[in-house]
């Protein structure tokens, strides 16, 4: 893998409207999904802000659809450079097509939702929350990750009991580090898959509500 990855920022689906001076949602798909995939969320999001769903950098091998942020081969399920390299990518393209927001949030689903992760790691004061679905924190240390202990940033971290996707010690590491970096949201949702619930999006935008109150206070 070369060691910078571009997203495409003409692929970028944003919500219609003028975006200046609105808080900006960051919409991260899974792993054979695309720009699409997420952008039905919207009506479940509040008001006020802007969205803007990216496309992942990769293309997963054939015959998989859709975009990936990084390989699924990393060795016992670690994909920590790769995860890096993805969040990476997902800063400059922040400095690209959206340097201007006056507050950005973060939300992703499984890969989208290591990514996200990573990149709050990666600058932890660009980011005023996250919210990360049937996701993970990526295993490797990060050199701000001591730091948001002490500045412990919003996250959200959503997953259902029927979720068998991530890997069992990918999902005990996250349930362990999160409440340690973070001021941790967790929900576990009862006979939830690898999807988002209904149940799920309601929490959700409580915890982004939250966020938009503290942001303008």
């Amino acid at each position: 893998m070369s060691n910078s990855l571009t997203i495409d920022v003409d692929a970028t689906r944003w919500t219609p409207g003028d975006r200046a001076g609105r808080p900006l949602l960051v919409l991260l798909h899974g792993y054979g999904a695309d720009e699409n995939d997420l952008f039905g969320l919207v009506p479940h999001l509040p008001d006020g802000i802007a969205v803007a769903s990216v496309a992942a950098p990769l293309s997963p091998p054939w015959p998989m659809p859709g975009r990936s942020w990084y390989p699924l081969d990393g060795p016992d399920g670690r994909h920590g450079d790769a995860v890096t390299l993805a969040a990476q990518s997902l800063l400059d393209w922040l400095d690209a097509a959206a340097g201007d927001a006056p507050k950005v949030a973060l939300l992703g689903f499984s890969q989208g939702a290591a990514v996200s992760l990573q990149a709050l790691r990666l600058e932890p004061s660009r980011f005023g929350a996250v919210v990360a679905l049937s996701g993970y924190a990526s295993p490797d240390e990060l050199p701000n990750d001591e730091s948001l202990r002490e500045s412990r940033p919003h996250v959200f971290w959503g997953r259902g009991t029927n979720d068998d996707v991530i890997p069992a010690p990918l999902i005990e590491h996250t349930s362990q580090w999160l409440p340690d970096h973070s001021e941790l949201t967790g929900r576990v949702y009862p006979g939830l898959t690898h999807s988002i619930s209904e149940d799920e999006l309601v929490d959700v935008r409580v915890f982004l509500e939250k966020w938009l109150a503290a942001s303008e206070g």
